[in-house]
């Protein structure tokens, strides 16, 4: 059996995650999340959007690509669309790194490189779960008061690329995001 200290390490470096904050929220004024909560809901997105797409995705792929896809942000931090216009990481050395590391880092690295280049179906739900995960937010933070969020929600809503993905947006922004509980409780 190959040593276990790189499983070990991967672990270490996942939990990286759950301390790497979402740097975009500095530039939107409000909110906090970290890298491991977006990929967390990410993923759950992800799978509700296969159980309602009629389009013959491998489910295992794509939730595997959703977990990982911000893997490489364990060791760049999130870089923002302000910050990479200035800043370059180099993603492609992070996943070759990664894939001779462990059992899965060939996998890992494979759901990576497909992730980037969105050329599959399932990278193409995988990148609009990723944007509904970003909506929602937006939408909680508009509704606590952050006007901007709204403009933002415009921009966001535009890199949406599947038929569903397109519908849940419009369905976000007006539904009131503590729908789910005051439904369920009577509300006040």
């Amino acid at each position: 059996m190959e040593s276990l200290e790189p499983v070990v390490n991967l672990f270490n470096e996942i939990g990286m995650l759950a301390k790497t904050p979402r740097s975009g929220f500095a530039f939107l004024g409000s909110g906090r999340q970290s890298v491991a909560e977006h990929s967390h809901r990410m993923t759950m997105i992800a799978y509700t959007l296969a159980a309602l797409s009629d389009e013959p995705l491998d489910i295992s792929k794509l939730l595997l690509m959703c977990l990982c896809h911000d893997l490489p942000e364990a060791r760049t931090g999130d870089l923002n669309y302000v910050n990479k216009r200035y800043v370059k990481d180099d993603e492609a050395k992070i996943i070759d790194d990664l894939k001779d590391k462990t059992v899965v880092g060939k996998t890992i690295s494979a759901y990576l490189t497909e992730y980037n280049e969105n050329d599959s179906l399932e990278a193409q739900y995988a990148h609009d779960a990723d944007q509904l995960e970003l909506l929602l937010v937006l939408k909680e933070q508009h509704e606590m008061g952050n006007q901007r969020a709204l403009k933002w929600f415009d921009n966001v809503e535009k890199r949406l690329q599947t038929k569903i993905g397109k519908s849940l947006a419009k369905t976000i922004q007006t539904t009131p995001a503590d729908a789910w509980w005051q439904n369920q409780t009577g509300g006040t």
